[in-house]
């Protein structure tokens, strides 16, 4: 048995030492995408942690945009009230 493996690989050691080189590449991968992987943990668990300036200047930019989309819907619904009070037909409410 050891002796027909020996010439197995013997015979086919252009593809033993081709699937050694893939698997340590597939384990390579693997140790880079682990490490990758703890580094952008350990960024996103210090900014939940420290904050970050960016973070809040998008905090507030949303708010006031939130306050002009709501200022906006009310003045959009009271030309549409006035405008269907002429026209004697009741808006239609979602």
């Amino acid at each position: 048995m050891m002796v027909a493996a020996r010439s197995w690989v013997r015979d086919n050691s252009t593809l033993v030492y081709f699937l050694i080189a893939q698997a340590l590449a597939a384990v390579g991968v693997l140790i880079t995408i682990t490490a990758y992987m703890t580094r952008l943990e350990g960024r996103v668990n210090t900014l939940e942690i420290r904050g970050s300036p960016h973070l809040s200047t998008i905090e507030n930019r949303l708010t006031v945009l939130e306050a002009a989309t709501r200022d906006n819907k009310n003045s959009i619904d009271r030309i549409v009230n006035v405008m269907t009070k002429e026209l004697h037909i009741s808006p239609a409410r979602p």
